[in-house]
């Protein structure tokens, strides 16, 4: 790939960055949450198209060309970003998303995920509402456990969207860690 690649991910992630920074203060690119979505979906195609082609790599390339060391970078470079697009992805679809939740007195009619304090309203804080931490927390279970963990995904999308970040995941796992593995030692 030329080394202009990286810019296709970069501009995405920077113009992301500024428009979830200024859409906190009702400033964003666009009034709704289109723009953070389809620069998140943009980011999260790149991502998979990074995915695909560390595989290629793995089947293709020698293990004189392509050292344990790198592999291991890239898998986990590839994994972090996985965990962190998903975590936005997770946080900017549930329940009207991060602006609706924010609204005084919102309660969660139809949320996309279902975290432990929403059954157990008594053992949190009043006002209890989900954040971006919380949305990281349940991505980066999902990218290491494979599956949801004490939040659960409650409608289609949140669950194809689990069910790809497990897929992803477990791809970068087994197959890089494998070769990677195998590699180290060469």
């Amino acid at each position: 790939l030329p080394w202009w690649w990286w810019l296709v991910l970069a501009v995405p992630g920077l113009v992301l960055c500024a428009d979830l920074w200024l859409g906190a203060r009702r400033a964003g690119f666009a009034g709704t949450r289109v723009a953070s979505l389809v620069l998140l979906g943009i980011i999260l195609l790149g991502n998979l198209v990074g995915v695909g082609l560390l595989v290629a790599a793995l089947v293709t390339t020698g293990t004189e060309e392509l050292g344990g060391g790198q592999l291991l970078i890239t898998a986990a470079s590839i994994w972090i970003g996985n965990v962190i697009v998903f975590g936005l992805v997770y946080w900017d679809i549930d329940d009207g998303g991060p602006y609706e939740r924010a609204q005084p007195r919102h309660e969660r009619r139809r949320p996309d995920f279902q975290f432990p304090q929403d059954e157990h309203p008594g053992l949190v804080a009043d006002e209890w509402r989900p954040r971006v931490w919380d949305y990281l927390f349940v991505s980066l279970m999902s990218g290491t456990a494979f599956s949801p963990t004490d939040t659960m995904p409650l409608t289609l999308k949140a669950k194809v969207l689990v069910a790809v970040e497990s897929v992803v995941s477990l791809v970068l796992v087994v197959l890089v860690t494998a070769r990677a593995v195998n590699v180290l030692g060469s």
